[in-house]
């Protein structure tokens, strides 16, 4: 997973996409980089880390330009991760800045094509195949002087190459102007939106929160199998260029997203309250009972207190979160997860020690977490631990962009659906766990999401030959 902010504008735009990055700081926490266009030339500062030591202040000078791109990231791609790998890239013939949020299924595939073209791959990143097959099709057209014909022929041909999912920004000269190019695979699953502020400046970023810490007001989604050029002081040009079959993440806004953007129109805040009113009816069914409801920070939070309204029992707030640890789901690996979960929660003693509690969390995936969690909780005798999850149990590989790619990491897969809640119970010595249902989720949702890592129903083919790839580059990285 990883966040992207890109601007066009009539100043120097380095200082706005430093504090938009950091509105999306959640997003990636391995690596950082910003790039930016001044007219002529591409300037660009990356590395690993967050974004204070991947763009360190000594070097934010030469980020010249009232064009750039920035990006956070943690890698679900390539199974040595190094500072090259770090986004975006740029490419010299011609002039393009480009970042991306996904994960690219064919990149072996697209690698060794490029290679037979004379194009080398040269990162462990999936964005520079993109890139790649973007700058190549510009090239076939014209060696420079790049027109909107151009750029949408060269993004038909990214759709028709490159497998998986991914929004894409990037930053050239088209039509003899200084341009915002955006696009998003044909099935929208990873997020992008875009938005003007009234100086004529204009954005585009992975969540909405980025467009709000600079005044930018959201005017729509990035076009799921379209095109989206961005000028200053102009109007969007949009372009549609493939059939969509809108199916964005629904992992996103149960867990990813920070709970004030918005994702196609609605605010994830939302659409986790839904979640969590439809679970409370589906808790309610079994007949169970408890004293107060409790979330585990962070981003259940809106589904405890919609069960706790729905369900007429009084909401708490039952542990507190060291604010200067990470989040453990995408730290690169186990060791380092379980290290820094026992820094990130603390329970609040008398919010369990003889308590019947609902103890509310948004998904299971490795499973290590939450048996944590109940572990130190028992010590504190309480009467009862009910475990609620507004979403689905995590069965199947997510392979367009989410850390858990091997199914044998997924908790959930080792059991047979009618088993499965009684097993994790044991598993985790809660007294009860209850999930939210697949349709339950998909009524909270409104639309029929990409939910295959709860469902198994993939919207973009994996061959046999790139999950291998996925799953190998995934085992490399620990």
């Amino acid at each position: 997973m990883c966040g992207f902010a890109a601007v066009v504008a009539d100043q120097p735009v380095a200082p706005s996409l430093l504090l938009a990055m950091q509105a999306i700081q959640h997003r990636g926490q391995d690596q950082a980089g910003l790039g930016t266009f001044d007219g002529r030339r591409v300037h660009l500062v990356k590395g690993d880390g967050m974004i204070d030591q991947a763009v360190p202040a000594a070097q934010r000078a030469s980020l010249v330009g009232h064009a750039g791109v920035g990006h956070v990231r943690y890698p679900t791609a390539g199974s040595v991760v190094t500072s090259e790998d770090a986004q975006p890239f740029r490419t010299r013939h011609p002039g393009v800045l480009l970042a991306h949020n996904g994960n690219v299924t064919n990149t072996g595939e697209l690698t060794q094509w490029l290679a037979d073209e004379g194009w080398v791959v040269q990162s462990g990143c999936d964005a520079e195949p993109i890139l790649l097959v973007f700058a190549r099709a510009l090239m076939a057209r014209r060696p420079s002087g790049h027109t909107q014909a151009d750029v949408a022929e060269a993004v038909r041909d990214v759709f028709r190459r490159v497998r998986g999912a991914y929004s894409v920004t990037a930053v050239l000269e088209v039509d003899g102007q200084p341009t915002l190019v955006a696009f998003r695979d044909p099935h929208g699953i990873r997020p992008g939106c875009y938005g003007r502020r009234a100086d004529g400046a204009w954005m585009a970023a992975s969540e909405s929160v980025a467009l709000d810490v600079l005044d930018f007001e959201r005017e729509g989604e990035l076009p799921a199998g379209g095109l989206l050029l961005l000028r200053h002081g102009a109007e969007p040009i949009l372009e549609d260029l493939v059939e969509p079959d809108p199916r964005p993440c629904v992992f996103e806004r149960i867990y990813f997203a920070r709970p004030d953007s918005v994702m196609d129109g609605d605010r994830v805040n939302r659409t986790r309250w839904l979640m969590g009113r439809q679970l409370a009816r589906e808790w309610a069914a079994r007949s169970l009972h408890a004293d107060w409801v409790i979330p585990i920070p962070d981003s259940s939070r809106p589904a405890a207190m919609a069960m706790s309204e729905e369900l007429g029992i009084r909401y708490r707030e039952g542990f507190i979160k060291n604010r200067y640890s990470g989040r453990t789901f995408i730290m690169p690996d186990q060791t380092t997860r379980d290290e820094a979960l026992r820094l990130k929660l603390n329970p609040i003693r008398e919010m369990f020690e003889g308590q019947q509690v609902l103890l509310v969390d948004d998904s299971i995936v490795r499973g290590s977490t939450m048996r944590h969690i109940i572990q130190h909780l028992r010590r504190l005798k309480p009467a009862a631990l009910h475990l609620a999850i507004f979403s689905p149990p995590v069965a199947h590989p997510c392979f367009y962009g989410i850390d858990m790619p091997t199914r044998d990491e997924l908790l959930a897969s080792r059991y047979a659906p009618g088993e499965l809640d009684g097993a994790l119970a044991a598993h985790f010595d809660a007294d009860t766990v209850t999930y939210l249902s697949v349709d339950g989720m998909r009524t909270a949702a409104g639309h029929t999401p990409c939910d295959a890592c709860f469902t198994g129903q993939y919207c973009v083919p994996v061959s046999a030959h790139e999950r291998g790839d996925l799953e190998a580059a995934r085992r490399a990285r620990g």
